[in-house]
């Protein structure tokens, strides 16, 4: 577990269980049943499956958002299953979700700066609101967005500049591990691409840990260095990327493959410097 920033064992989640109409009682639906999964320092992990497959279930457990029926989460060694917010709020800081939609996830009344420096200022990361923003005009040149950007609203900006504020929000934080779903589903092909390459080379510099969900075979074997792949809420392959890609062993991850034809990989374009969208 020393080498792992995330441990997860036989996590379930399961959802309903509430009183349903004429007070029946329905029974609690199980989303994951037993999922295993860990991922390293510094390591890049995809989530691969069908949409209703358990994905996005699985990565907000890991963030701590969902709770697991049963099973233990593990993050940097301290288990945080069943963690009231007052002993999970230290954490929060060290995992950040990017999100699908970033139009739906950015406060549509709130410019830019707020939408980066509050987070900054509430833990405890700068001193002030000056230091704040310089951290965060460093920040938005990383991501390849001008400063101007600061006094813009989020419907004011392209879907890919939205994004990049989305991975800006979160890794102004210094996190150690990010949670990426489905972020370039919505973008067109070029600025897929410049997305990940600002990925990867964040990645890079930040020794980030990378939960990567997505549907899209071809971006996860892009980016990732190990795979997942989901089932009816099951664990049914994982391994290294170009193993499980190249010699799938379950009939289930042939079935995604040949459904998604994967190409040729060429293994210097993550490196490249990315255009401002």
């Amino acid at each position: 577990m020393a080498d792992n920033l995330i441990d997860a064992r036989g996590v379930v989640v399961a959802y309903g269980g509430q009183r349903g109409a004429f007070g029946k009682r329905v029974e609690p639906k199980p989303v994951l049943h037993g999922v295993d999964l860990v991922i390293g320092r510094g390591e890049t992990v995809g989530i691969v499956g069908e949409s209703g497959s358990g994905k996005t279930t699985l990565g907000r457990a890991l963030l701590g958002l969902v709770q697991p029926a049963s099973g233990s989460i593990h993050f940097d060694g301290k288990e945080i299953t069943g963690l009231q917010e007052a002993a999970m709020r230290p954490l929060r800081r060290r995992m950040q979700m990017i999100f699908q939609d970033p139009m739906s996830s950015l406060n549509p009344r709130r410019a830019i700066r707020h939408i980066l420096v509050d987070p900054l200022l509430l833990h405890g990361l700068a001193k002030n609101r000056r230091e704040a923003e310089t951290r965060v005009r460093a920040v938005l040149d990383r991501v390849g967005l001008a400063v101007a950007a600061l006094d813009r609203y989020p419907h004011e900006l392209s879907g890919g500049q939205r994004q990049r504020v989305g991975i800006a929000r979160a890794v102004v934080l210094e996190p150690d591990f990010v949670l990426a779903d489905e972020i370039v589903s919505g973008l067109d092909v070029s600025t897929q691409a410049q997305v990940l390459q600002l990925l990867a080379g964040l990645k890079r510099d930040m020794n980030l840990s990378m939960a990567f969900i997505s549907h899209d075979l071809s971006v996860v074997r892009a980016v990732c260095d190990r795979v997942y792949v989901l089932s009816g809420g099951r664990v049914v392959e994982q391994g290294a990327c170009e193993s499980v890609f190249s010699a799938p062993q379950d009939a289930y991850t042939r079935t995604l493959i040949d459904a998604i034809p994967l190409p040729v990989i060429d293994p210097a374009w993550l490196g490249r410097r990315p255009a401002q969208a």
